[in-house]
């Protein structure tokens, strides 16, 4: 069950996920635990993974990219996700970057900067989150001021995921007055730049290989040509993605769930009580059964949700379905893979608790549950 099945997805698509399994396993899964006890950011594993173009998923061929379909990538995370949460969300939000840079760069930003992306020379980031602007995002307080051909720019950034490695940044910051209609715009950022400081990187829960930083922008200077689209429109670009990136944390959730009910499985067959299996007892066979059955369920209407999205037609509220299920039926069957364990489950001589800490924060990056929530509650009382 560690899968769709292939009737369902096209030769490519199933060519796409078996390479992504492959490499996630034997590259990223070997180094998870170590990473998650150290920290360590995973430099080799990502030229590895990068040279073979899953660090450019969503970046066209011309730029060195793959070009790859909504679905395709999606099913991608969701390998890499099995393999660590962490190194996912790593990848997500920089494949994000360049699809940001895809969407609304004009052609000598993406000349400029595509290719560093694809290659995973530098690393993306997307600096929109403060520490009192999280789901409120019109409660940015960051600035950019013109002062000839460049504007400067000044403010704190919260929950940056890739910000303290970063070797590209997109910066939304304020540009016009507070309630004006349209206030925020959309800056490339060079993260080597002095005016870019990494004030900590957060100590957390879980997902460890996944840096997550908060960012002083002290007069930091970004030329004028650095402005993505028109001044005053970035915060419309930068929700326009956001479905986008829900289906895919949806994808990441599933990934992280699939590992834990694949290791329960395992569990079950070989602990024995009673002088059996415990796979034999009805109790966890039906638990087993359940959590099989949520996964199956959140990876089909994921894949659903992408298909949309690639066919061009409207996808919000299907994201927002997408990203809520799955990331609320990760928590349970993670915390059911534990339970299947027994005390083993809450050590980490076993990978399942580390999955149950990574997959948590599902429930709250790229929009909450409650967020979720409200965007399906509009949604289908405007139907």
């Amino acid at each position: 069950m560690s899968s769709v099945s292939n009737a369902f997805l096209s030769e490519q698509e199933v060519m796409i996920r078996e390479s992504a399994r492959r490499v996630a396993q034997e590259v990223v899964a070997v180094t998870a635990a170590q990473r998650d006890q150290s920290s360590e950011w995973p430099h080799a594993e990502i030229q590895s993974v990068a040279e073979l173009g899953f660090m450019g998923m969503l970046a066209p061929q011309s730029y060195g990219g793959a070009g790859l379909s909504f679905v395709e990538y999606c099913l991608a995370i969701e390998e890499f996700a099995a393999a660590d949460g962490g190194f996912a969300t790593m990848m997500h939000v920089h494949n994000s970057s360049a699809h940001v840079l895809c969407n609304f760069g004009t052609e000598e930003q993406k000349a400029q900067h595509l290719p560093g992306l694809a290659s995973a020379k530098n690393i993306g980031a997307f600096l929109l989150s403060e520490p009192h602007a999280g789901s409120d995002t019109a409660a940015i307080r960051t600035s950019a001021k013109r002062d000839g051909d460049h504007y400067v720019i000044n403010g704190s950034k919260q929950w940056i995921s890739n910000g303290s490695e970063a070797g590209f940044a997109f910066v939304v910051a304020a540009t016009g007055e507070p309630g004006s209609r349209n206030r925020f715009s959309l800056f490339i950022a060079d993260p080597k730049d002095p005016g870019y400081q990494v004030l900590r990187i957060e100590n957390k829960l879980g997902q460890h290989t996944a840096h997550t930083a908060q960012i002083q922008l002290d007069n930091l200077r970004v030329p004028a040509g650095n402005l993505v689209g028109e001044e005053g429109r970035g915060y419309g670009k930068a929700l326009s993605l956001l479905s986008d990136g829900r289906i895919a944390i949806a994808a990441l959730a599933i990934g992280v769930a699939r590992a834990a009910l694949e290791a329960a499985i395992r569990y079950a067959k070989d602990r024995e009580a009673y002088g059996k299996p415990i796979s034999a007892l009805q109790a966890v066979s039906f638990d087993l059964a359940d959590m099989a059955m949520q996964v199956e369920v959140a990876r089909q209407y994921m894949i659903y949700a992408a298909r949309r999205r690639d066919a061009g037609l409207p996808s919000d509220k299907e994201a927002s379905i997408a990203k809520l299920y799955a990331s609320e039926m990760a928590e349970k069957v993670c915390s059911a893979a534990i339970q299947v364990h027994g005390g083993y489950g809450y050590v980490s001589d076993f990978p399942v608790e580390r999955y149950y800490r990574d997959v948590r924060v599902t429930k709250i990056y790229e929009g909450t549950s409650h967020i979720q929530k409200l965007i399906i509650a509009r949604q289908i009382l405007a139907e």
